[in-house]
C-alpha cells in the first residue's frame, strides 16, 4: 500500500516542482526570437495538432514560406488507425496530450504513450522511405518531435509502458516525453550511420499558454489560468525552436539533431543516452506496433 501511494504521490510532487523551476527560469531569461527563415515553396511538411495552440502556430508559419503543409490531428481516444490515414493522403496523429485521466486508445494502448509517443513513433516508420528519398545534399529531410523538460524525470520501464501496474497521470506525462527522446536519438544515429540525407531532433517549447494544461487538478488549473497569461510564453513564442529545428540552414546535415530548447542545443538526462535502453524501447516499439 505505501509503496502504491509512494509511486503515485512522488510524480506529482516531481513534476510541479520541476514545473516550477522551469517557470522561474523561463521569467528570466529572453525568450528565443525566430531569425528570418527560407522560402519554403515545394517543400512538404506534416504537423501533428495543427489545429491550435503550438501545432497551429507552426502551421501558419510555415505556410507563410510557402510550404505545403497536412495537418495531422486526432481525437484523444481515437486509434492509431488515424496515423496510418493521414500517411496513405501523404503519398497519393492529435497533438501530445498531458495529465489525461487513465484511458486506453481504441488499440489498447495507455492514451499519454500511445498519443504523445506510439503514434509519433509510428508516423515517422510509415513515411520513413519518403523523407529518406526526399532529402539531398544540402536539403535534408527532418523529423522534429515536441518533447518537454518533463523527459528528465520520466522513467521506462519497459515491462510496464502502458501504466498497468499503478496508474499515475503525471508518471505516464513524463514517460512518454522520455520515449520521444530516446526514440528521437536513436533514430538519427541510424540515419547518419546509414548515411541518408535526414535528420532527427527534439524540441522543447517550454511553458506555453495552450490547452494543454486543462486536465490539470481543479485548484491548479484555476491558478494556471490566471498565470499563465502574464509567465506562460505565447503559442507563437513556444513555436519558435520548433520551426527554427525544422527549417533553419543552420541546422543542415550533420548540424542537425539533438535536443533544443529556446533555440539552443542542451543535454538531456543520461538515461536519453543509454544506447541499450534506446535499443530494447525502439524494438519493443516494433513489436507493439506490429512492425517489421
Amino acid at each position: 500500500m505505501l509503496s502504491a501511494v509512494r509511486s503515485y504521490l512522488l510524480p506529482i510532487i516531481k513534476l510541479y516542482l520541476l514545473g516550477f523551476k522551469v517557470l522561474l527560469v523561463q521569467l528570466f531569461s529572453r525568450p528565443f526570437r525566430l531569425p528570418v527563415m527560407p522560402r519554403q515553396d515545394g517543400k512538404v511538411a506534416i504537423v501533428t495538432g495543427g489545429g491550435r495552440g503550438i501545432g497551429f502556430e507552426v502551421v501558419r508559419h510555415m505556410a507563410r514560406l510557402g510550404a505545403h503543409v497536412i495537418i495531422g490531428g486526432r481525437d484523444e481516444q481515437e486509434g492509431l488507425a488515424a496515423v496510418r490515414r493521414i500517411c496513405e493522403e501523404y503519398k497519393e496523429a492529435k497533438a501530445g496530450v498531458m495529465l489525461v485521466p487513465e484511458g486506453r486508445t481504441e488499440d489498447g494502448f495507455e492514451q499519454h504513450f500511445g498519443i504523445n509517443y506510439l503514434g509519433h513513433f509510428l508516423l515517422t516508420w510509415l513515411l520513413l522511405d519518403t523523407l529518406k528519398d526526399s532529402g539531398k545534399c544540402g536539403h535534408f529531410s527532418r523529423v522534429v518531435n515536441v518533447s518537454s523538460s518533463a523527459h528528465c524525470i520520466g522513467e521506462i520501464r519497459l515491462n510496464d509502458l502502458n501504466s498497468c501496474q499503478c496508474y499515475s497521470a503525471h508518471a505516464a506525462y513524463c514517460r512518454s516525453k522520455l520515449a520521444q527522446l530516446l526514440f528521437s536519438s536513436h533514430l538519427h544515429q541510424e540515419l547518419q550511420r546509414g548515411g541518408f540525407p535526414l535528420s532527427s531532433c527534439a524540441v522543447d517549447p517550454g511553458m506555453v499558454d495552450t490547452a494543454l494544461y486543462r486536465h490539470l487538478w481543479t485548484p491548479l488549473c484555476l491558478a494556471q489560468s490566471a498565470i499563465a497569461r502574464l509567465l506562460f510564453k505565447t503559442p507563437a513564442e513556444g513555436a519558435a525552436t520548433v520551426v527554427y529545428a525544422a527549417l533553419s540552414p543552420a541546422l543542415e546535415g550533420e548540424c542537425g539533431g539533438g535536443y533544443w530548447a529556446n533555440g539552443r542545443r542542451e543535454m538531456t538526462t543520461p538515461p536519453t543516452f543509454d544506447p541499450q535502453l534506446q535499443l530494447s524501447l525502439w524494438e519493443t516499439s516494433f513489436q507493439l506496433l506490429g512492425l517489421q
